[in-house]
């Protein structure tokens, strides 16, 4: 199944926490087509389908930014330290090209470390960490390198979006363009339908690996009756994968509806039951507390707002070789719409 076009658009955007412009942008572009779009000043993007029928407003967040890096030093050789954006496995930057986004546009660097002909035998049984990392983008000093990079300035890795084998797909960014972009498809269905019964709101929140600052204040001005975060959750049908702690939930199985203590009781129930009634395949996940997702900080916001977790059956996380079984996307995106189908004025989501 090939990537659909505004998801491969997402992922093909560069845009760490702090820094979503870009992506944002796409997912503006696209909803603006079918939707009243929005931008606030952290840069969360929202884009409303009015409702039909005097039902709640249901907001379904997805956050746009993802993991990077940001330049913290230019040494006198014109090589670049940095510190993280997000939570990084440190060897997984081992010998990755990057791209630093400058003032001056996009510049192409590698991440270089000593290399192992170097190493003492007691450092190459060492983990290597961020300190022993750097960026080279090929400056012959550190005069020229400060030309073209300025302290603060924010990296990527470079890895485009790619088709695998049996509709599968492999991507930097998947965590959590992915979500971003179920949020848009939830609006454009709604949309193609003719509307919902109430308000359907989809979020690009921003900063989210940093805090889930953006989802915490664009819910408080959103004041939605209902709220449905949608993120990545570990596939686990992967070496190493613990299905008594995480559950079964491999690549093909459908988005994962989660249940917990935080989470509200009667959106699971909808959601449950809408995906029954429309043969739409999915599994449940138990979660005894914070979720680590958008829904952790918008529970709790204003007087309370009910929320449950949709998540995305997703291998290596926090790689730029993230891999989603593209149907379980878009069966999300399905799942979710028709479950916005069942509300009327009359429903409720009290405990």
């Amino acid at each position: 199944m090939a990537i659909p076009p505004v998801l491969h658009a997402l992922l093909s955007a560069h845009g760490p926490s702090g820094y979503e412009t870009a992506p944002a942008q796409v997912w503006r572009e696209a909803a603006g087509e079918f939707a009243a779009v929005e931008v606030d000043h952290m840069g969360t993007s929202t884009a409303t389908v009015k409702g039909t029928a005097g039902g709640p407003t249901v907001a379904i967040v997805g956050h746009v930014d993802e993991i990077g890096l940001i330049v913290t030093h230019v040494d006198e050789k014109g090589f670049l330290y940095f510190a993280q954006v997000g939570g990084w496995d440190p060897q997984i930057l081992v010998g990755q090209r990057v791209t630093v986004h400058t003032k001056g546009g996009p510049v192409p660097g590698v991440v270089g470390k000593k290399p192992i002909h170097l190493l003492e035998p007691d450092e190459r049984k060492k983990v290597t960490e961020l300190k022993d990392m750097h960026i080279d983008i090929g400056a012959e000093d550190g005069d020229e390198a400060k030309g073209v990079v300025r302290i603060g300035d924010v990296a990527v890795i470079d890895a485009e979006p790619i088709e695998l084998l049996a509709g599968r797909a492999a991507s930097r960014a998947m965590d959590n363009r992915l979500g971003a972009f179920v949020a848009y498809e939830v609006a454009r269905l709604v949309a193609e339908a003719g509307g919902a019964p109430g308000d359907v709101v989809a979020v690009a929140a921003v900063q989210e690996e940093i805090g889930l600052f953006g989802a915490a204040a664009a819910s408080y001005r959103i004041k939605p009756d209902a709220a449905i975060a949608v993120d990545v959750t570990f596939a686990t049908d992967t070496p190493g994968s613990d299905v008594k702690k995480l559950g079964e939930h491999p690549l093909g199985s459908g988005p994962v509806l989660e249940r917990g203590a935080t989470l509200n009781p009667r959106l699971f129930e909808l959601l449950h039951d809408a995906g029954e009634a429309a043969g739409i395949a999915f599994s449940v996940s138990a979660n005894g507390g914070r979720t680590g997702t958008d829904a952790d900080a918008m529970h709790h916001n204003r007087g309370g707002i009910p929320t449950t977790v949709v998540g995305l059956p997703l291998r290596y996380m926090h790689s730029p070789v993230e891999v989603v079984q593209v149907s379980d996307v878009l069966d999300a995106a399905k799942l979710i719409a028709a479950a916005l189908q069942t509300l009327s004025s009359d429903t409720s989501f009290a405990r």
